[in-house]
């Protein structure tokens, strides 16, 4: 019987410790055999004790690699011209990639066989096999980092006195059924390596930052900082009816919640851009990566249908009450725009969904720019021409501003001659020339 080295045969004279990485790379890669009492030259030595050489090696297997790689094992003791060696006969495992248990999934703990060696794989590599194993649910996948922290989830569970311990760790699919964690683990964890930008612009477009910050950490803890964020500079704006203030902030909270938490809930994992939320002086736009799933309109996200990409994430985020049910965040946002006639947008491209709310309070300074060109004027000019006169109040209605804003166009009109005053206190009307 001749013994050669190759991709799928390893010699070994004895028992070494890291006999373990042989077997590993192996099942990482097309299986293979490793004869124990052969030199790399092919001389069988032979082993004294066969039994207990094939014992320490299943021990090892059993104690050191992850996931349980025993059931591709075959261990046998052959007799070649009267010298006994063991053969370790390794199939390729369906729950690639196998790992040495201390060193976890990083390219130290994974091995492939490369020729007649058996070398650390890549990062990108164990990618791969995870994605082949695993499928391509991105939240199901097991994690490539192991040492994870949740110090703010817990502070999350806690506060709405739910148990967050192992038990429910394997519920919510944070942990699989091996104690492995899960990318949704990673998300919730305080490594979770995703982040979002945040930026405030001034004006309407991005040539002049004026702050730009990006929040890293878990996404519980990104989702408050992040929204405080805005919070702050979400400014309130008063105006007067009569005696009465009437304050009005720029963005409804209703609305920033739900595009927030759209924006973490919904996004495409799997790539390792961030997130982004852009405030300008009209509008917020909060962009996530991943486009619309396949078969799923903008109508029917407008309709309130919802396909969700992160089921195990929503399930999370729905147990804490942090949203009410799949698919009403959308029309929630509708609805609280259109009680202040507004109208948010929604753009998708094949990667990229975003959510635009307009600055409530950028109306007047929209129609008071206007005004300096005759826009405002001129409507209600069009209005006295029609009707053969205007009061204060009308022109409130007609233009949709404060009652002091319309009371000074209207005396810059009738100081430029435009209009000329009739009447006294409630009975004051405006008429042409």
């Amino acid at each position: 019987m001749n013994f050669q080295e190759s991709e799928t045969v390893e010699l070994k004279s004895a028992y070494v410790e890291n006999i373990k990485k042989e077997i590993l790379a192996f099942a990482n890669t097309s299986g293979g055999k490793l004869y124990v009492g052969v030199q790399d030259t092919g001389t069988v030595t032979g082993l004294n004790n066969p039994d207990e050489i094939a014992l320490k090696i299943s021990n090892s297997v059993r104690d050191s690699i992850r996931p349980d790689l025993t059931m591709f094992i075959h261990y046998e003791t052959i007799d070649v011209d009267g010298k006994k060696i063991v053969c370790v006969d390794v199939q390729r495992g369906t729950e690639r990639p196998y790992y040495i248990s201390k060193k976890g999934l990083r390219p130290e703990g994974v091995y492939i066989r490369q020729g007649y060696s058996s070398v650390p794989a890549s990062a990108s590599v164990i990618r791969r096999m995870i994605k082949e194993t695993d499928g391509d649910h991105y939240e199901e996948m097991r994690s490539l980092q192991q040492n994870l922290t949740f110090t703010s989830a817990r502070k999350e569970f806690s506060n709405r006195e739910l148990t967050f311990g192992k038990i429910q760790m394997k519920t919510l699919g944070i942990l699989n059924q091996d104690s492995i964690y899960t990318n949704l683990g990673l998300l919730l964890s305080d490594q979770c390596m995703h982040t979002i930008k945040a930026a405030v612009f001034q004006g309407t477009d991005q040539n002049t930052f004026k702050d730009r910050k990006e929040f890293s950490g878990s996404i519980f803890e990104q989702l408050n900082d992040v929204y405080d964020y805005i919070d702050m500079h979400n400014q309130t704006h008063s105006t007067y009816d009569k005696l009465y203030r009437i304050d009005a902030r720029d963005y409804p909270e209703v609305a920033v919640r739900e595009a927030l938490l759209n924006l973490i809930v919904h996004r495409e994992y799997s790539f390792r851009a961030s997130s982004l939320v852009s405030i300008y002086d009209d509008r917020i736009e909060f962009t996530s990566i991943g486009g619309l799933l396949p078969g799923v309109t903008l109508d029917d996200i407008m309709l309130g249908i919802s396909v969700c990409r992160n089921m195990k994430l929503a399930n999370i985020f729905y147990r804490l009450e942090l949203i009410e049910a799949y698919g009403t965040g959308i029309k929630k946002i509708t609805h609280v725009y259109k009680s202040a006639g507004r109208k948010p947008q929604i753009e998708t491209s094949d990667n990229a969904f975003k959510i635009i709310l307009p600055n409530l309070n950028y109306i007047d300074k929209v129609e008071e720019s206007e005004n300096e060109y005759g826009g405002s004027e001129q409507k209600i000019i069009n209005v006295i021409a029609a009707q053969g006169k205007i009061t204060r109040r009308e022109v409130e209605k007609l233009l949709n501003l404060s009652q002091t804003t319309s009371g000074r166009i209207l005396k810059e009109m009738e100081q430029e001659h435009q209009i000329t005053r009739s009447g006294r206190g409630r009975n004051t009307h405006y008429r042409l020339p």
